[in-house]
């Protein structure tokens, strides 16, 4: 299997890069490890100053400017501008749109069929044989050109051919070609020379003192300053992890040097002094003032409630002084008569049918 596996083994190192990592991580230890202590220290006070400052800050600026800018702005939306809008979106089409579309549907709606069938009947009678006309005599005369045109192409073809393209072809084929291939022939072995000469002159003068350059001194240097920097990247790694953890060392010492000269002191005055301090105030003055104060709210209740009651009669007694007693309303017998006895399937009740 594969988890079976050894590990594969690493290729040896130089001298050069065993040389340059120790002195280097020990300098950028001793160079990281303040930087990382700060940086810990400004997360910390910058979490601290967010959730006690600068969020209730954001929150109390939130609700201001909702207070002061859109809720005011949606009350105008809502309250003023979209009535007024509403408004005058009716009455626009009142004024304008109805007397528009009346202006449209029973003037200019008739107006325009009235010219339409107008320019149609004038279209159909005296234009209409005008322009068949004019196109019959426009045939003529085009057919008459156009055979007259024809024939001048002709002799002005047949004269030009024998006059200017053939002695040009004559030239071209005799004179400039042989000519301009002597040319070409020419140009090519310069262009030829030129750069020959001009590549071997770029080749010993520049390619190969800068090849010479790039690989004995360039790459040389480039692979020195590569390992430096791989190292200085793997020092700057392992000096911020061990940075980290000496911060948290710090911190929890801090922490643990804070609980013990603050809060174990506050925290046993509240246990040893506090408490039973409270205790006695809720036992000996808290609860009896409570309870002096549920008896006086009851009594308090039960005096104003026979207050009520006192009250409540002698307005009833003065009414009846004055006015005399309310008259009883009369007892009315709500029962169901029992004159005729109840219908029965054999008899009836009406008039024509009765016994």
């Amino acid at each position: 299997m594969d988890l079976d596996k050894p590990p594969a083994p690493q290729p040896p190192e130089g001298c050069l890069v065993v040389a340059v990592r120790l002195p280097v991580r020990i300098v950028v230890l001793v160079l990281v490890v303040p930087v990382r202590l700060a940086w810990d220290a400004l997360v910390l006070a910058g979490r601290l100053l967010h959730a006690t400052v600068l969020r209730p800050l954001g929150r109390a600026l939130l609700w201001t400017g909702r207070a002061l800018f859109v809720w005011p702005l949606v009350a105008l939306w809502r309250w003023v501008l979209v009535p007024v809008g509403t408004a005058l979106r009716r009455l626009a089409a009142v004024l304008v749109a109805a007397p528009l579309y009346w202006a449209y549907r029973h003037l200019l709606t008739p107006l325009g069929h009235a010219l339409r069938w107008t320019a149609r009947g004038v279209g159909a009678y005296l234009l209409a044989p005008a322009g068949r006309g004019l196109a019959w005599l426009a045939r003529g005369l085009g057919a008459l050109l156009a055979a007259a045109g024809r024939a001048v192409y002709a002799g002005a073809a047949l004269l030009l051919g024998y006059l200017l393209v053939a002695p040009a072809r004559w030239l071209y084929a005799r004179v400039l070609s042989p000519v301009g291939r002597a040319l070409l022939w020419l140009a090519d072995a310069l262009v030829t020379g030129a750069g020959a000469a001009l590549y071997w002159t770029l080749r010993v003068l520049l390619v190969l003192p800068a090849l010479a350059l790039w690989r004995w001194v360039l790459v040389p240097v480039g692979r020195v300053l590569a390992v430096v920097a791989r190292e200085v990247a793997d020092a700057l790694g392992h000096a911020w992890r061990i940075a980290g953890r000496l911060s948290l060392v710090v911190g929890r010492a801090l922490g643990t040097l804070f609980r013990w000269i603050f809060v174990e002191p506050a925290r046993w005055v509240y246990r040893t002094v506090l408490t039973p301090v409270g205790h006695a105030v809720r036992d000996a003055v808290l609860r009896p003032a409570a309870r002096a104060a549920r008896e006086v709210g009851r009594v308090t209740r039960l005096t104003l409630a026979a207050a009520r009651d006192t009250v409540r009669e002698t307005r009833r007694d003065l009414r009846r002084a004055l006015f005399g007693a309310p008259r009883r309303p009369l007892a009315v017998d709500r029962r169901e008569p029992h004159g005729h006895d109840p219908r029965t399937l054999g008899g009836s009740t009406t008039v024509l049918t009765k016994d």
